[in-house]
């Protein structure tokens, strides 16, 4: 039994509520951060619990930050611990919380986990995200129910979304003139789902080129001739999947 886990068995304190598999997933990411100068923002304070065992978990060194929306909250303010009243889904308030805190290593979003919570605090948070730190937002099962808003390939969904965060990081590839590099493409290192978690580990990311060691194991084949035939079919090949592209089909390939 990893650390986090161990603090949450023996936990005596105040509550915390987590799903079995996400210690798993915080030790992975965060344990390079243990006992450094880190800034660690999470949203959905709840009765406080998580708060205290991240401060346990990162030492004393680190400066713990929460947001939730339940004005008793402010109560559980402690020595390096400081909790912000206010919506996770209003700019207006997550403006000001930007402007006081210093830039994140690890913000985990536990708040209200509803597909306009969890979209609208990455879309407004995620730059304040260290170009070397982690965004972590987890409970995304909640994309599959009903009362969230959620929905199996139900658009909107926070997991819908976050689909397209796969598609960012691969655009230095793309020919196609709507989709190119974007702000996650330079500067996402991975993307990772896990039962209830979407994790993104953030890095300047430069163009990819591909590199070529060691030697050729047998003679390579010799090219075909470039007859006309040949490139009639390779530009009907061309024009059939750019059609089926546009109406997003499967593509098709001659054997």
């Amino acid at each position: 039994m990893q650390q986090l886990e161990q603090y949450f068995t023996g936990n005596t304190g105040r509550l915390i509520n987590k799903w079995q598999n996400y210690f798993d997933v915080y030790e992975r990411y965060f344990a390079e951060y243990r006992n450094k100068e880190v800034v660690i923002l999470e949203i959905g304070v709840f009765h406080g619990g998580s708060l205290q065992m991240w401060k346990s978990y990162f030492g004393d060194k680190a400066k713990i930050y929460g947001i939730d929306i339940n004005p008793r909250c402010k109560e559980l303010e402690e020595e390096n611990i400081h909790i912000f009243i206010g919506s996770q889904s209003d700019p207006i308030f997550l403006q000001e919380v930007k402007n006081q805190i210093p830039d994140i290593d690890i913000l985990i979003d536990d708040g209200g986990h509803t597909m306009r919570q969890q979209i609208a605090s990455f879309q407004f948070l995620f730059e304040k995200v260290k170009a070397n730190g982690i965004y972590l937002c987890e409970d995304t099962m909640t994309s599959y129910w009903l009362e969230y808003g959620g929905g199996f390939k139900r658009r909107g969904t926070f997991i819908e979304y976050a689909e397209g965060f796969v598609d960012s990081i691969h655009a230095w590839q793309s020919t196609q003139k709507g989709f190119k590099p974007d702000s996650l493409t330079t500067s996402v290192a991975s993307v990772a789902f896990y039962h209830g978690i979407v994790v993104l580990e953030k890095k300047k990311i430069d163009p990819p080129f591909e590199l070529q060691t060691g030697n050729l194991s047998f003679a390579p084949d010799l090219p075909l001739p470039k007859s006309f035939l040949r490139k009639m079919k390779y530009t009907a090949l061309l024009l059939l999947n750019k059609v089926l592209r546009g109406m997003r089909l499967p593509g098709f390939i001659w054997r």
